[in-house]
């Protein structure tokens, strides 16, 4: 029986390493992060561990099949064949039927966002319009001509004669 010098387990001494490993080397702090939450499945031993490691890789190579099929464009989607070619053909048609729906949905969206950015953009410019024909109606005398002044006096511009 093989016993660690460090059990993976929160004391003292593991939250200690792991923030001094944070302190040093950030990726050094997060294995010991690792080795004190998953710690126990290993059991300290490489006998465990090697365990542990065959497990995981079994299970990829078992589920390599499965991803195989998303690459394959004659197959629906990866799925496996059910066994019964009518059905394999039925479901194929279904889901073509739903993929030209879901492109038909999609064209819709952009018309329907098209439209609304025309319609924003519509409001902005009534807007934008609006403020200007403010803007000019606050200013005195900016639109209209300004009344002539025959008091004889034509070098005046319009002020008035103070003298």
């Amino acid at each position: 029986m093989t016993t660690a010098i460090i059990k993976p387990q929160w004391s003292p001494l593991t939250i200690a390493l792991m923030v001094l490993g944070f302190i040093v080397f950030w990726p050094l702090g997060l294995a010991v992060l690792g080795y004190i939450l998953w710690g126990e499945k290993f059991g300290g031993s490489p006998e465990k561990a090697q365990a542990y490691w065959n497990k995981g890789k079994a299970w990829c190579s078992s589920n390599k099949h499965a991803h195989r099929g998303w690459h394959n464009h004659n197959r629906s989607y990866g799925m496996n064949s059910s066994g019964n070619a009518a059905f394999d053909d039925y479901r194929a048609e279904q889901l073509k039927r739903l993929e030209e729906e879901r492109a038909r949905l999609d064209a819709e969206i952009d018309a329907f966002h098209e439209y609304m950015a025309n319609l924003n953009k519509a409001k902005d410019r009534e807007e934008f319009d609006r403020f200007m024909n403010e803007r000019r109606g606050s200013r005195q005398g900016y639109d209209q001509p300004k009344p002539e002044q025959n008091n004889g006096d034509q070098n005046n511009n319009g002020w008035g004669n103070n003298g």
